[in-house]
């Protein structure tokens, strides 16, 4: 399990100058005195004035910080999001159109939960993986400035995620400190601090900063959280008989589970100016999450004709911590000033996680002795990626951008269960115990070449070649497998200039979904008695053409969008549940036949008055199953609706007020459907001084935000209903110190009024 190809690696360095495209969206002009180097082509000047956009540049809607489009991507300003100064990275995104979070943390786009998120246009460890979900819930929004949003991102991005890609722009180092060539010896401090304080014992603080001093930049900043939060669970499971669909037992659970989660991320980074053309960067990072839990519940299961015939209670503690670092080295040579440069990039992360759990089960009918149970569940996983990437723009306007990655992770998971009459006695349990190993390789070659055919017209052609290779090893029972396979992924964006102000644009991609390791293996895991989880070795990747025509109008202070797509996924990935007897389920993932999802999404901005400001968007669109060859599935299709929509007030030159909310639509499941909710936040910012502001906000005012998961088969019925109490209020000032403070800000309040 250790092998490690080099040798297409050093190949295609010594061959290959490839092509940056980890491209994200470039700031505003006015921070760009010098661009930050990534391993993606040089950002591009984008004039914040009303004009077409040329192929590849910024389209600046409304003011330049709010909506910015270029032809394969949009993204969204967090500069006026006040939930994101105290919130985490969930909050931050269910702000965004395209972009839905659930309670527990799972990130979709357009009710497709297989989304790539990257950091700078680069891979993220902590954020992929099967503790995704638990990183968002945890790490600040604070520390980005902007969200990408990429439904059909071109080749020069992986094409993994079949919903598309989501690109998290941290803040940019400030104007004045960026280490241009021949700025002052004298060094220059920037920074802020930030301290939050909220309800039921909540509580966060976080500082940022960065220092230049000739050829050298430093940034960093950290965070820390501490929230608490409770949830129930209610389930209503009906057993069936198969012939007669009459009720043969039912199992009702009500659970209550109080947790306090602490986390810590930090990040050091450094740029050296060589040379006048060459830069170099390297990054430390690191994180600590935790929870503790103590969870409570009543167990209960009636025959046919409702009489008792079982019950138990189950009470326990559990807790969850994920350590994580990692390291980037990059070195960025620029040819010229027009954006001609060469990158060189290498990452390593290592995650750590562990999940335990220590549970009495307390008999009363039948009347039996306390059975305890203990569980352990670690999970390590390694990361490596390399990307070398080159980007050559012509003198007749076009762009060619070429590139290597490679991407190899590494899991190494391990579950141990043990019973017993104390916690004293508890002992390993045969055939519930395993360690599992797996390593995933993926080579790509990509290149994009975009260029004008006219005045109007514009056009990007990509082209992706992956070859994946997949080994998993059950160790305990000394099973292997395999898999691998060379795919190639076309994409293709076209412009059209339709008026000053209207632009129409199409585009193409073919997406790919891989199964996680975990997902592989084999292994039934205990969840309680009435739940077990398995991967599934014979689980296929899943294939996205993705199809869509935007017409987009920008005019003054207002923008308006409307994207008409569809999605067509063959083997599309499901979670089934089995009854395995007993009453006690099975769920594994399974391949459906496939999925058709067709939509409307329509995103407007502007003023409704000189001093108040709104952002509006709604997703309408059908979707179909094709639930061919899974047990108690059925083909199954309806329609889903989700919308979000934020008011800005800037009440006074000092006083901006904010109002959001948004809402989930249901998403399908080849056995039932899952349900989902909406959320209403507030937050008020007063300046104080220029230095310190002061900042109230309010998260979920309505205690609204929950869901359901219903199944309905021929075998069972069931129903979980989901309540998080996820309302909370906040109190923070914020410090700023050194000059000139950091662009942007979470909002301009030297900004007062203005007209429309």
């Amino acid at each position: 399990m250790s092998k490690f190809k080099l040798a297409p690696v050093l190949g295609v360095v010594l061959a290959l100058p490839a092509g940056a495209v980890l491209a994200q969206t470039p700031p505003p002009a006015s921070t760009q005195q010098n661009p930050r180097p990534p391993a993606q082509s040089a950002p591009e000047k984008a004039e914040d004035k009303d004009q077409p956009a040329a192929v590849g540049d910024v389209v600046v809607s409304a003011r330049s910080s709010d909506v910015r489009t270029s032809i394969d991507s949009t993204s969204y300003s967090l500069a006026d999001d006040l939930q994101a100064a105290s919130g985490t990275l969930a909050e931050a995104l269910r702000n965004v159109p395209s972009v839905d979070v659930d309670p527990q943390g799972n990130v979709s786009l357009r009710g497709d939960g297989n989304v790539t998120i990257l950091v700078d246009g680069r891979p993220s460890a902590i954020l992929s993986g099967p503790n995704r979900a638990d990183a968002v819930l945890q790490l600040p929004a604070n520390r980005y400035a902007r969200i990408e949003v990429m439904t059909n991102p071109s080749a020069a991005y992986s094409p993994e995620g079949s919903g598309g890609v989501i690109n998290l722009i941290t803040k940019p180092v400030p104007a004045a400190v960026a280490g241009a060539p021949g700025a002052a010896a004298a060094a220059t401090t920037t920074g802020s601090v930030r301290v939050n304080v909220g309800d039921n014992g909540r509580w966060n603080v976080g500082a940022s900063g960065s220092r230049q001093q000739g050829k050298l930049t430093l940034t960093g900043d950290i965070n820390y959280r501490y929230d608490e939060q409770d949830f129930a669970f209610d389930r209503l499971r009906e057993q069936l008989d198969s012939t007669t669909g009459a009720v043969t037992s039912t199992t009702t659970a009500v659970q209550q589970n109080d947790m306090v989660q602490k986390g810590v991320f930090a990040r050091l980074s450094a740029e050296y100016r060589l040379t006048e053309k060459t830069m170099l960067t390297g990054e430390l990072r690191g994180n600590r999450f935790e929870a503790d839990a103590e969870a409570g519940g009543l167990f209960e299961t009636r025959n046919a004709a409702g009489v008792l015939t079982g019950a138990y209670r189950r009470d326990g503690v559990g807790g969850f911590r994920m350590d994580g670092w990692g390291a980037t080295a990059r070195v960025l040579h620029q040819f010229d000033a027009s954006g001609h440069e060469w990158s060189n990039e290498l990452r390593y992360d290592r995650n750590d996680t562990e999940n335990d759990g220590l549970n009495v089960n307390t008999f009363s009918l039948p009347v039996a002795p306390a059975l305890y149970e203990g569980q352990r569940q670690s999970n390590a996983q390694e990361t490596i990626g390399f990307t070398s990437a080159y980007t050559r723009p012509m003198s007749d306007g076009s762009k060619l951008r070429t590139g290597y990655e490679l991407n190899l992770t590494r899991p190494d998971q391990d579950n141990v269960l043990r019973r017993g009459p104390s916690e004293a006695a508890l002992a390993p349990v045969p055939g519930q115990s395993n360690r599992f190993e797996a390593e995933q390789t993926v080579h790509a070659l990509y290149a994009t070449y975009e260029r004008p055919f006219g005045e109007k017209l514009s056009a990007q052609f990509g082209l992706r070649l992956e070859q994946a290779d997949i080994e998993v090893e059950d160790v305990t029972n000394a099973v292997r497998a395999s898999q691998d396979y060379f795919r190639a992924y076309p994409t293709m964006h076209l412009q059209y200039q339709l008026t000053e102000t209207q632009t129409l644009r199409a585009s193409y991609s073919r997406r790919i979904q891989r199964p996680q390791p975990a997902q592989l293996n084999p292994f039934v895991a205990y969840g309680d008695p009435l739940n077990q989880r398995s991967g599934n070795p014979d689980l296929e990747p899943q294939e996205t053409d993705s199809f869509e025509a935007m017409w987009q109008m920008r005019q003054g202070q207002t923008f308006y969008q409307a994207t008409a797509y569809y999605r067509d996924t063959t083997k599309a990935f499901t979670e089934v549940a089995t009854d395995i007897g007993g009453g006690v389920l099975l769920t594994r993932p399974e391949n459906l036949g496939a999925r058709r999802d067709l939509g409307v999404e329509l995103t407007a901005s502007g003023r409704l008055h000189p001093t108040l400001r709104y952002n509006a968007s709604v997703n309408l669109f059908r979707q179909e199953l094709d639930a061919d060859g899974i047990p108690g599935g059925r083909d199954r299709e309806g329609e889903m609706v989700t919308g979000r929509l934020s008011l800005n007030w800037q009440a006074t030159p000092k006083d901006f007020v904010q109002l959001m909310g948004f809402w989930q639509g249901d998403q399908l499941l080849a056995q039932g459907e899952r349900e989902s909710g909406g959320m209403l936040n507030f937050g008020y910012r007063r300046k104080l001084s220029e230095t310190l502001s002061l900042q109230f906000t309010a998260r979920d005012i309505l205690n609204s935000f929950g869901g359901a998961t219903t199944y309905d088969t021929p075998q069972f019925r069931e129903r979980v209903d989901q309540e998080f109490n996820l309302r909370a209020f906040y109190l923070g000032l914020t410090w700023s110190f050194g000059g000139p403070r950091r662009q942007p800000e979470q909002f301009d309040f030297s900004t007062g009024p203005t007209g429309g």
